[in-house]
């Protein structure tokens, strides 16, 4: 298939998000207000030592669950690639930090250099939360406050979109040498091979030659290739452990820049007709004179189609990787309300969370169906008119 060079394929794999942490218990004070008072003043002046309600509320502050940092903390990007908590130890894969600042030039290191130091180092420091900046990479100027200096850091989101991409080309590389080795017209392949072909035949034939119309060979290396980077990323993002696990369709940076694809592939080859329907379309004339109703909502619609495909892949991968760390934490956050109650839920959790990866799974192929058909059909809009070239 000589559309194989061109295009990225996938590999499924599927994985039951699991989680292990610890249980904690809320045990109840007991102690006047007055008493906790004095105890903490006491306490604060140093003058008494912690009494058994100031250890059990520190306990449980210790043993709270961090509902909001677990979620963001998952959907949202980072210097480092944390592993997992083995006891108090942190596993946590350091990435490479390339910022360049017009003060002093500049800045290689790893992320791990900043914990060493005690989160500064050669004068750059991750911004605290409530900043403007808020984590991400910052330099203080004589005045004190946060300056923004150029980064180009390996982070997360970009070291998970590498990884992929790698993979994508490897898998499409040896889809490629097989038809290579073998001439026209040979016998059907098998296997995964044969999944292949008959996975971008079906999006081929589905999805880009009904959408595009005559002409659909000229725009379907871009739609497969963005068919199945999509895919493959969506089903990336649902393996829990390493190097899986990154929210990369679920970064509006990196949907944005789709969308921009389909933009530009949608207008630099739209034909006379098409932008005769923007400027001038078939309306009565009071529509286009001397108010310009019409061609103003068609220009204006040349900007929203891509904006929705942003909006819509974005915010459909990050709901649902927000639900399924939404539905873990409620085994720990009842954990404090008796066993009877925390088991329903701690059931009830796993269940939903079965399900939920389920149907993620079925939510990442059709993504990638609705983006690619979408796509495909803003394009077939804009060839109206252009002459079909026989592409043998």
């Amino acid at each position: 298939m000589k559309q194989l060079c061109n295009i990225i394929a996938p590999l499924i794999l599927f994985c039951l998000m699991t989680a292990g942490m610890s249980a904690f218990a809320q045990v109840q004070s007991g102690v006047a207000p007055q008493e906790q008072t004095e105890a903490v003043s006491q306490v604060q002046s140093g003058t008494a030592p912690q009494t058994q309600s100031e250890v059990t509320l520190q306990e449980q502050k210790e043993n709270t669950v961090d509902v909001k940092g677990i979620v963001f903390g998952h959907i949202g990007d980072s210097y480092e690639w944390h592993i997992t908590t083995w006891g108090k130890t942190q596993i946590i894969i350091p990435l490479p930090i390339i910022v360049y600042s017009e003060a002093s030039g500049w800045h290689t290191f790893l992320s791990s250099r900043l914990e060493e130091n005690g989160g500064t180092y050669e004068g750059l420091s991750i911004a605290p939360a409530g900043s403007k900046y808020e984590g991400k990479l910052v330099e203080y100027n004589a005045a004190g406050d946060e300056v923004r200096p150029w980064d180009i850091s390996i982070t997360k989101v970009t070291f998970a979109l590498l990884f992929n991409s790698f993979l994508l080309l490897v898998i499409i590389l040896c889809v490629a040498h097989w038809y290579r080795k073998r001439p026209r017209g040979s016998l059907a392949p098998g296997g995964f091979i044969g999944f292949m072909e008959m996975f971008i035949m079906m999006v081929n034939d589905d999805i880009i030659k009904s959408c595009v119309g005559p002409n659909y060979r000229k725009f379907a290396p871009y739609l497969l290739t963005a068919f199945f980077f999509i895919f493959v990323n969506n089903i990336m993002g649902l393996i829990p452990f390493f190097p899986g696990g990154a929210n990369v369709t679920g970064n509006i940076a990196i949907t944005m820049v789709l969308a921009v694809c389909t933009f530009l592939m949608v207008n630099i080859f739209g034909t006379k007709h098409y932008w005769k329907d923007i400027f001038w379309p078939d309306v009565p004339w009071w529509l286009k004179v001397p108010v310009p109703m019409m061609p103003f909502i068609e220009f204006f619609g040349i900007f929203t189609k891509p904006f929705a495909l942003m909006i819509r892949l974005f915010a459909n991968m990050l709901a649902g990787h927000m639900a399924m760390l939404v539905l873990t934490c409620l085994i720990f956050i009842s954990a404090s309300m008796g066993p009877a109650l925390n088991g329903t839920l701690t059931v009830a959790s796993v269940l939903f969370n079965i399900f939920m990866n389920a149907l993620e799974l079925l939510v990442a192929f059709i993504q990638a169906y609705v983006f690619t058909m979408l796509s495909a059909v803003f394009i077939g809009l804009a060839q109206e008119g252009a002459k079909v070239k026989e592409n043998k």
